[in-house]
């Protein structure tokens, strides 16, 4: 089990990984080198919450995109739900299909966590905005949901 204390940090160089798109097709974080990655984890697609973050990075992709920046969605859903996901909120960007929480485990996010007031396993909501050498630049814990998007492009530093 991962716990918060050995999440990666600012400054680190950010974990490799490898997984399996909404498509079927395999990506790692070797193929963006060179690009800035916001590399968000989240509990489950079509959720409340899920859905409101997955919606405000739709509706800020054109400011995202601007400035070069990639989105990787993970969660512990498979392909055929992040394809149903994409589909019905027309979401721009690349989800990954972490069944076996290998990702997560290299970056710590899924472990144990307050649930209105009820410890629980799960998915941190965490994203980790990666410079185009492969450094993590910043970690947002706790993402504004409703403002993700502008969120990401402030972590990395860009005038909007």
């Amino acid at each position: 089990m991962s716990t918060l204390d050995n999440m990666p940090e600012a400054g680190a160089k950010a974990p490799e990984f490898s997984g399996i798109t909404q498509d079927g097709s395999t990506v790692s974080l070797a193929d963006f080198r060179g690009r800035k990655v916001a590399l968000y984890f989240y509990p489950q697609d079509d959720t409340s919450v899920c859905t409101k973050q997955a919606c405000s990075l739709r509706d800020g992709f054109p400011d995202l995109t601007k400035w070069d920046i990639v989105v990787l969605g993970v969660s512990p859903d498979d392909e055929a739900s992040h394809r149903a996901f994409i589909a019905k909120y027309d979401l721009p960007f690349t989800l990954i299909a972490d069944t076996d929480r290998n990702i997560m485990a290299k970056y710590s996010t899924y472990g144990p966590k307050n649930m209105y007031g009820k410890v629980v396993q799960g998915v941190r909501r965490t994203t980790f905005l990666i410079d185009e050498k492969g450094v993590i630049a910043k970690v947002i814990k706790r993402p504004k949901n409703t403002d993700h998007a502008s969120e990401i492009v402030r972590g990395f530093g860009l005038v909007e």
